[in-house]
Order: structure tokens, then C-alpha cells, then sequence
């Protein structure tokens, strides 16, 4: 029986959201590569809908950080050089490590709760091999994480950036052993916010989005001139 992340469903009414969630999945969970593209014909075989929707859909996705659009008509999977990589983790790590630097420790015992319960369910998604959930799980953990840093401003500009880092992301989804690896750190989060040290846990955080950007860079191609100009 194959796992639920592969189940097609047969082809009904869509609208723009509803497309857009199923070519990020395709996106997150490897079945569309960076680079592919995307058009609004392709959209129009595969749901049915207007072309109206086929191309508010990639209006969607463009938002989302996860396609470039080009001409209003087409779309390619976001590719994302080293260089972008790089500069892409550099602020996410600076976001990351400030909010968690202003969470007010020991967090309170609902907070302690609450992220117990999301953690054991990325667990058990990991362990499924519901990528879905796995993905769901993760942010879900993390905006509530982050959330407790009290500046709502702050934590928009994280899912900023943890859309934008999406191809990086996505890249260790298939890969349970980096999967069990972030559990674990999940875990200690949650035993750090019972303490008083806010550089630990900040740190931790930072040390967290190491394994997946390490492990893009490792299969990314050598940068070209382009990329050296730009860095």
C-alpha cells in the first residue's frame, strides 16, 4: 500500500489555494524539482479549473517563495544557488537566535504542553513516513516556538525565510536518519525552555539549521562566475 504523500486524488473542482498546496507538497516532499516549470496549461490538465485559477495559483506560489514567475504566464521551481543558500541562512539565523534570546524563561507550563504534544506527533510522522505531516508537524513546532518570543513582526519575517530556504529544506525530507536528527533537537528545545539559560537555547537553534543547509551545499553544484560575482 503506498504511503499517503503518493495517493493522487482523481481530478475535481480546485480553486487557486487548493492548487497551490498541491504543487507545494510536489515541491516540499521531491516530485517536482528545482527548476521545473510550470505553466498554466500544465495546471489546466492536471485540475479543473479556469485559467483564471491556474494562474492566480502561481501568483500563489510565487508568494510563497517557492516559484519564480515569469511573464505572468509560466513558472520554474525555485533553484537556489550557493551563494543565495548561504545568504539566505545567514539571516535566518539571526532571526532565529534573537527570538529565541527573547523568550522569557522558564516558559510557562502551557507552552511546555503544547510543543510536547506537536513534538510527539512529528515523531510518529517520522516514523509513518508521512512526509506531510512531518513537514506540518516541524512548522507548526516552530512558529509556536518562536511565537513565545512575545514580537509578532519577528516571527513574520521567520516564516518569511523559512519559506524562502524551502528547496533546502526540502531536500532532507526524504532522509529519516536527518529527520530522527531534528527530532532530537526538538526535544532539547523543549528542555532548554525549562531552564533559565537563553544563550543554550538560541544557540541550539542555530545549530539546528545546520544539518539541511550543509547537506544542500554538499549536492549543489560547483558556483559558477555568476555566483562568485555575487557573493
Amino acid at each position: 500500500m503506498p504511503a499517503r504523500d503518493d495517493v493522487r486524488e482523481t481530478p475535481e473542482e480546485h480553486d487557486d489555494l487548493t492548487i497551490a498546496r498541491a504543487l507545494e507538497e510536489d515541491i516540499i516532499f521531491g516530485r517536482l524539482a528545482p527548476g521545473t516549470r510550470l505553466t498554466e496549461d500544465m495546471l489546466l490538465a492536471r485540475f479543473r479549473v479556469t485559467r483564471h485559477f491556474a494562474r492566480q495559483a502561481l501568483v500563489q506560489l510565487e508568494g510563497m517563495g517557492v516559484v519564480v514567475r515569469e511573464r505572468n504566464k509560466s513558472a520554474t521551481v525555485r533553484s537556489l544557488s550557493p551563494g543565495e543558500v548561504q545568504e539566505i541562512y545567514d539571516v535566518r539565523e539571526l532571526l532565529q537566535r534573537q527570538a529565541a534570546l527573547w523568550i522569557p524563561l522558564p516558559a510557562p507550563d502551557e507552552l511546555i504542553a503544547e510543543l510536547t504534544a506537536i513534538h510527539e506527533e512529528h515523531g510518529h510522522h517520522i516514523e509513518a513516513g508521512y512526509l506531510r505531516g512531518v513537514h506540518e508537524a516541524n512548522d507548526r513546532f516552530h512558529l509556536t516556538l518562536f511565537g513565545a518570543c512575545g514580537n509578532s513582526h519577528l516571527v513574520q519575517s521567520i516564516v518569511l525565510y523559512m519559506r524562502l530556504s524551502l528547496p533546502v529544506r526540502a531536500n532532507s525530507m526524504s532522509d529519516k536518519a536527518s529527520l530522527r536528527i531534528a527530532h532530537e533537537h526538538h526535544r532539547l528545545m523543549i528542555e532548554m525552555l525549562k531552564g533559565h539559560d537563553n544563550w543554550v537555547l538560541a544557540q541550539l537553534c542555530v545549530d539546528h539549521l545546520q544539518p539541511s543547509k550543509r547537506n544542500y551545499l554538499a549536492k549543489a553544484p560547483p558556483p559558477d562566475d555568476r555566483d562568485a560575482e555575487g557573493s
